[in-house]
Formats: C-alpha cells, structure tokens, sequence
C-alpha cells in the first residue's frame, strides 16, 4: 500500500511539472540585470522598471549598489526593449501590480532612504504617462502587496534603510474610488518582517513566508526566515495558514496562481546563508512550492530552470513573467523567463 501510495504521487507530480513551460524573452537592456524593479502591462507590453545593481564591483569586493530609474517597453514577447521614459526618481525594492490598462508602483527605496510613492505607469500612442497617487501613510521599502478586485493591499516591509528593524502594520487603496485614501488595516499578527511573498485571489489576501529581523547571540540584527502563511479578507480579518515546508524570502511576487495552487518560483530558503566563498555561490533552490488554499496544504512539485529572488512577477499574454533578478547574493541576471501552464 506505500508503495502504491509513493507511486501515485510521484505520477501526480510528474504531470504537474509537465504543465509548466519555461521559455526565455529576449534579455533586459541592462547586460548585468536588476534587482527588484517594478513590473507590469500597459498598453499590452510588458513594462519593467527601475532596480539596482553591482555595475563595478560585488559588495563582498567593496562595490556600492546603484538604483536605476529606467523604465523598459517589450511590446510582444518576440521584439525588442526599448526605454521609454524614466522614473521620478531612482527606485527598486518596491511592490507593483497590474491594474486596467496602468502599472501600480508603490514605495521603494534609493540610496539614501525609502519612500511612501505611489503612482501609476501607462504607455500610450502619445508616449509614457506617469500619474501620482496617494502617497502611503509610511515611507516602505522590500513590503509585500497584491491586488485584491479593485482594492490594492500592501503590509509588512521596512521603514527605514539598514535591515534593523520591520513592520507588521498594513494599510488598503482602493483604486476604483475617484477620491483614492490610503486605510490601514490590521496589522499582521505575525511576526513583523520584510520580503514576504504576497499573492491574491477571489476576496482573499495572502502572505507566504519572508525575513523576519532579529538581534543574534553576538548582538547584531540578521535575518530570520521564516515559514508562516497568512490570509486576510475585510470580513474575517487575518488567519493563519498551514506552515511552508521550508522558509521562503524574496520569491517572485505577487504569486503566480495556477490549477488552483500558488506557486513559489524560487526565492531564497536560507539554506545557504553564509556560503563561502560567494564566487561559488550555488544560486537559489530549484524546487517549486505550491499551495492549495482550498484544502490549506503545501506541496514541492516540479523545478525552476534559473530560480532567481527578490523580482517581480506579472502575467502577460497567458504567461507568468519574471523580469530579471537576483541569481545569487550580489549577482543579478538580465535573463527574462516566461512561465506558462499547459
């Protein structure tokens, strides 16, 4: 009987994996890639902006991060990039969604501090169109967000540079409303924390994981990576969820939703914290984590080819895209991968 057991699962998972495609775009203009930029569609192209980079040398060799204020056009997924315009500023390390015909952008940081930005891109016939929207209650950088039918929700993240400390607290937009105003919810009632994977669908928010800041045995703060799960609805409030099998920080955001399972494609576990030397850093771990909310249960099923961490992720034409990113600490990618379920 386990082995039949084993069997039918190990056949459950081949056939899941065997729904997934992956298929490379053409690379980001930026040859050395980018860390979180905003992402999104408008106009039926694929947008990408901001991020920021090692453009000389790697931390652990003494380089200085720059923040980009780019903002990249693919108008199909066989052209070519073209830059269209530039951010307000530098930025990266913000959330953004697609919503109508625009790109959510919302908080972020530069080099010096984080920001409460939010406003809207959409490329038109006349060119790239930028629009300010209410700023949030709090400067956030590295917070999570998604979009809940007309209302964006974003919590959790960091309120000043340095890693040193986290918020739990969380706040809603309602972008169908003609007088926008941020509200704030109620906080997270986990751990606060910072780089947690944001997902929606139907009515519910959720929240997987993430990198909770903690003060370690010598005294300094460092990351804790965690493995709790989270929803929320405005009728119910926050509820916990099954743990992850393992800690998730920085997974492509917000999740992709697939036969009727979240999908964590990649991120960083932890597992490898410390590795040295990091020029033979092996990268992020391959393997899929899915969740089906309908029976409140974690599965691993199926690999990425390039697993990459602390990226956006946008669904274009069908396809779930992840623009660029991390490949190992310090170390980004201009590779565009492009996900699609058969």
């Amino acid at each position: 009987m386990i082995r039949l057991i084993l069997i039918l699962f190990m056949t459950a998972l081949a056939c899941f994996a065997d729904t997934l495609t992956w298929k490379q775009l053409p690379a980001l203009p930026e040859p050395l890639g980018v860390a979180a930029p905003y992402a999104g569609v408008t106009g039926g192209a694929l947008l990408v902006a901001g991020g920021a980079y090692f453009p000389d040398k790697m931390p652990w060799d003494g380089g200085q991060k720059k923040w980009l204020d780019q903002v990249w056009l693919l108008p199909k997924p066989d052209g070519v990039w073209k830059e269209i315009g530039k951010l307000p500023r530098p930025l990266a390390y913000g959330i953004s969604v697609t919503h109508g015909n625009s790109v959510i952008c919302v908080g972020g940081s530069d080099a010096m501090q984080h920001h409460a930005d939010c406003f809207k891109l959409t490329w038109t016939v006349d060119g790239l169109l930028q629009e300010n929207l209410p700023q949030l209650p709090i400067a956030l950088s590295a917070a999570s967000g998604a979009l809940v039918g007309e209302v964006l929700i974003v919590c959790c993240g960091a309120e000043q540079p340095g890693e040193q400390a986290a918020t739990n607290r969380a706040f809603a937009l309602d972008l169908s409303g003609k007088e926008m105003a941020w509200k704030e919810l109620p906080a997270l009632p986990g751990k606060a924390r910072l780089l947690a994977t944001a997902a929606a669908y139907g009515d519910v928010f959720y929240l997987f994981g993430g990198a909770a800041l903690a003060p370690n045995a010598e005294g300094k703060v460092v990351r804790q990576f965690l493995k709790e799960a989270w929803s929320f609805t405005m009728k119910d409030g926050w509820k916990q969820l099954a743990d992850l099998p393992r800690p998730s920080v920085a997974a492509p955001a917000p999740a992709p939703f697939h036969q009727g399972k979240f999908l964590l494609v990649g991120g960083d576990d932890g597992s490898r914290v410390g590795f040295q030397p990091l020029t033979e850093h092996p990268g992020f771990p391959k393997g899929i984590l899915a969740y089906d909310p309908a029976i409140d249960r974690w599965s691993q099923q199926g690999e990425v080819p390039a697993p990459r961490a602390t990226v956006p992720c946008a669904e274009w034409q069908g396809n779930i895209i992840i623009p660029s990113g991390e490949v190992r600490p310090g170390v980004r990618s201009p590779e565009i991968w492009s996900l699609r379920g058969n």
